[in-house]
Parts: C-alpha cells; structure tokens; sequence
C-alpha cells in the first residue's frame, strides 16, 4: 500500500501551503494554492509535478495561485460546486458526500459552510488526515463571513464525528493568538494551559503548530467544546444549546 507524502510550508502572510502526493500514481495536489510563487518552489523542492489543485473556498489567499499554476502544469482544479462561479479555472465541481479518487486514495467531500457559503474540507480516511481549510483552526475556527453561528456549528460537528486521530491541516498559522483567546474562555484547563506553554515555545522558534489532531481539538478548542459544563458556566449559558454557547465564543473572538 504506498503511503501518502504530505509536505507544508508556508506562504503569504500568515497561510500555509501543503501538497500531497501518492509515488505509485505520480500525482500530486496542492491543498488551495495561496500563493503561485510559493507552490511552484515547494514542487520544485520535492522534485513533484503538481497534477490537481483542491479548492476548500473561493477566498483570494486560498485561490490567487490557481490560475498561473494551471497555465504552467496544466493541473485539474477541483472546487465545492456551490462557490464554482468565484473560484478561478475550476473545472471539476464537488459537493458534500461525493468523493475523488486520487492515486490509490479517496477523497471523500464533506461540506463545511459558515466562514464562506459553500466552503469544503476534504478527507482521506486511508491516510487519516483531514484538509479543513479556514472551518477548523488549532484552538479556533474561522470568521463567518457567510453563515450564521448554527450553520458554523453543524460544520464542526461533521468534523468532530472523524476518528479522534485524524490529523487536521488548516489554512492559517493563527495557533498562538487562538490559545491565548481559548485561555479566556476556560482558564482552568490543564491541557489548554500545557499545550499554550508548548505553542508559545514553538512559535519562538519559529516553527509551525500544524498540523494538529482532532483529539488535541478535543480536548482544548473552546469552539469544539461548547457542551463542557465550566464554558457554560463561565459564559452564563447552562441551559443554552451548544449552538448558542458556540455562538457566544465566536462573538467573543471577534471583539477580543
């Protein structure tokens, strides 16, 4: 069974890049393409001809580097069927529950609304890893820009519902700022406070916090754990559902 090779660096400001890669097939997709400069060096570094480009949302800093790439290695774009018209050179359309055969893996589509209207994540159960674009960060999740915090909601508990050691990549470098956020919304908890302390080192060095686990979410993203009786009652929300906790963190977050 040959492996999947996963390589990430970063990109633009704040943004990660990340190819993947199957030998036996010789194919190889950048998960959004950022930054076209910046895929096409990493390609160069790993010695891969980039063969599809997979589309989580239409944002500029997820889709500026499509069309140039496509120009320059004639790759297949692949993108959520519901933002086709925004994102550029698309020419496979996905929705949720469909799948992508990719080398020897499936793609399996889940759909993951809230920070844009029709956003996607894309997960490789063979390989137990997860691409969730600017839906899940470690220890936060998107703005919504275009749904509500119900929608939002719905989309993290499809991501939640993925075996507890799928690894998770995301869009964004934004681990520290997000802990410290988390910190405010429940300070008591011990493995919040120990991964913090880890963060905060590695970011010192200047090394990435990606990828994380589903289980490390889990256990320390305030926006996964809006249902743990001490945010609840921090927040003064005992009864509320675990949408409206949720929606209350997100609205703390915006005005931190």
């Amino acid at each position: 069974m040959s492996d999947l090779q996963i390589h990430q660096f970063p990109c633009r400001t704040d943004n990660y890049g990340v190819l993947i890669h199957d030998a036996s097939a010789n194919v190889t997709a950048s998960i959004d393409a950022p930054d076209d400069g910046a895929v096409l060096a990493a390609l160069q570094e790993k010695n891969w001809d980039l063969t599809h480009i997979l589309t989580t949302h239409h944002h500029g800093d997820h889709t500026a580097g499509n069309i140039r790439l496509k120009d320059v290695t004639k790759c297949t774009i692949i993108g959520p069927e519901a933002e086709a018209d925004n994102i550029p050179g698309i020419d496979i359309k996905v929705s949720h529950g469909e799948s992508i055969e990719f080398g020897g893996f499936t793609v399996d589509v889940i759909k993951t609304p809230g920070h844009t209207a029709g956003h996607v994540s894309y997960f490789i159960p063979k390989a137990g890893v997860v691409f969730v674009g600017d839906t899940l960060f470690a220890m936060g999740c998107g703005r919504l820009f275009e749904g509500t915090p119900r929608i939002m909601w719905s989309s993290l508990c499809r991501l939640k519902a993925l075996p507890p050691e799928t690894l998770i990549y995301c869009g964004h470098e934004y681990t520290l700022a997000n802990a410290r956020f988390a910190l405010t919304i429940e300070p008591d908890n011990a493995a919040l406070i120990k991964r913090y302390e880890r963060v905060e080192a590695l970011r010192n060095l200047g090394e990435p916090t990606l990828p994380t686990t589903l289980a490390e979410e889990l256990a320390t993203n305030p926006f996964l754990r809006p249902n743990e009786p001490a945010i609840r009652q921090r927040l003064g929300l005992t009864e509320a559902a675990d949408w409206e906790v949720f929606a209350q963190i997100r609205k703390r977050k915006d005005n931190a």
